[in-house]
């Protein structure tokens, strides 16, 4: 009884101290509006093997003040089967400065992922999985020092898109898409901030041919930064283009 009763004081007394130890953390929370651009791009050359392509633009702070990052991430495809592929590639990311700053800070990615797609009737959903390994340059006093903070970070995305018109999504025809994904930071820099965001997006998009359909809507972003206690609420409008090539010979 007593090893069991020292168990339950010291649960008790570990959760009061950590009630106490965040009710003594104020919490920061900055907002801010954002536009999303971005194009992504599948082309498949065998039955097993395609290269992707995504590129994206976004502006920061009342929607368009000023840009905010620009990215480039190229990656190789092997497909399992049609609704199942894995793929890795490298990222190049220039994060842009922030207000009253002048240095644009440059990051480098590779990152590996596994995406899957399940088809049901009215209903389609995706899946991915990805690890990123994140090489963000140094900076300091608003100058480019030598060096890079590594990390680790995990994502798992699920989306769902619905058709508005129909069971299934078909040419010329405009459906909906909620999806929602999380990030995991880890890594021997990582301290405070092990989660580091979460996204939701719900919005409309329109398949105009069997390859090429595009979406818009508002996406959610909720992070937190290296500090702990500082968090950054982003209201984004995101417009994203969808376009895949088929190469593989018609039999």
């Amino acid at each position: 009884m007593i090893p069991l009763r020292f168990a339950f004081l010291s649960a008790a007394f570990l959760i009061n101290a950590s009630i106490g130890f965040t009710q003594s953390i104020e919490k920061h929370v900055h907002e801010r509006e954002q536009l999303w651009f971005g194009y992504f791009n599948q082309t498949r050359f065998t039955n097993k093997l395609g290269i992707g392509l995504d590129i994206h633009y976004r502006q920061t702070d009342n929607f368009l003040d000023r840009p905010f990052q620009f990215v480039i991430r190229p990656g190789v495809m092997y497909f399992f089967r049609d609704n199942l592929r894995a793929q890795a590639g490298y990222a190049f990311l220039e994060h842009f400065p922030a207000k009253g700053k002048e240095t644009t800070r440059p990051e480098h990615r590779i990152w590996q992922e596994i995406w899957w797609s399940q088809k049901y009737s009215g209903l389609t959903t995706h899946q991915r999985l990805r690890l990123e390994e994140r090489f963000n340059h140094k900076v300091e006093n608003d100058a480019l020092s030598d060096g890079y903070n590594f990390n680790y970070r995990l994502r798992y995305n699920m989306s769902f898109f619905i058709p508005l018109k129909g069971k299934e999504i078909t040419p010329r025809s405009p459906f909906i898409a909620v999806m929602n994904e999380v990030f995991i930071n880890f890594g021997g820099k990582i301290v405070y901030n092990t989660f580091d965001q979460n996204r939701f997006f719900a919005g409309v998009g329109y398949q105009f041919t069997p390859h090429l359909n595009s979406q818009l809507g508002y996406m959610n972003i909720y992070q937190q930064e290296a500090t702990g206690n500082n968090y950054i609420l982003t209201h984004a409008i995101r417009f994203f283009v969808f376009h895949t090539i088929d190469l593989r010979k018609k039999v």
